[in-house]
């Protein structure tokens, strides 16, 4: 049996393989730490402009942490995401409402229940460095690390013929 996903591929591929695993939205668990206390929690996640965006309530606990260390990691199903997150502000105030309409489309129960206009703000998060475990299509394990600073990829094949 021969190992069936091609370990040559380019950055963009990886990053298409891992936008494709995740699709339009998914509940990630987000793991974040300040003062050597770290947190984990579930966010609604929407994926777009090859970054990854979810609301918050810029009251809570989790934002306050992210304020003072916003390096994070998110992690759903095979994929972890290790980045940078960033406030944008408010949701009612981004430009073209386009994290908006999104979240209304894939999320509405959320939207509708946890949506506070004065308090609600969307966060950004860069990703700098991925890995992706999965299985071939001859049911080998393999990783993908994705280098999103040096952009270098690498294909690791878990299980030995």
């Amino acid at each position: 049996m021969q190992f069936s996903i091609d370990k040559n591929l380019t950055f963009e591929q990886a990053v298409n393989i891992m936008f494709e695993k995740l699709g339009d939205w998914k509940i990630m668990a987000l793991a974040s730490c300040v003062d050597n206390y770290p947190m984990v929690r579930n966010v609604s996640c929407l994926f777009y402009d090859n970054k990854v965006y979810f609301k918050t309530d810029k009251n809570f606990r989790k934002t306050q942490q992210l304020f003072q260390n916003p390096r994070v990691a998110l992690c759903w199903s095979g994929v972890q995401i290790e980045g940078i997150c960033e406030n944008k502000g408010l949701v009612v105030d981004e430009p073209d409402r386009k994290f908006e309409t999104l979240y209304k489309k894939y999320l509405w129960g959320s939207y509708n229940k946890y949506s506070h206009e004065d308090s609600e703000i969307i966060i950004e998060v860069n990703p700098k460095f991925v890995e992706i475990w999965d299985t071939s299509s001859d049911n080998y394990a393999y990783q993908i690390f994705i280098d999103f600073e040096s952009k270098e990829i690498k294909v690791k094949q878990y299980d030995q013929q």
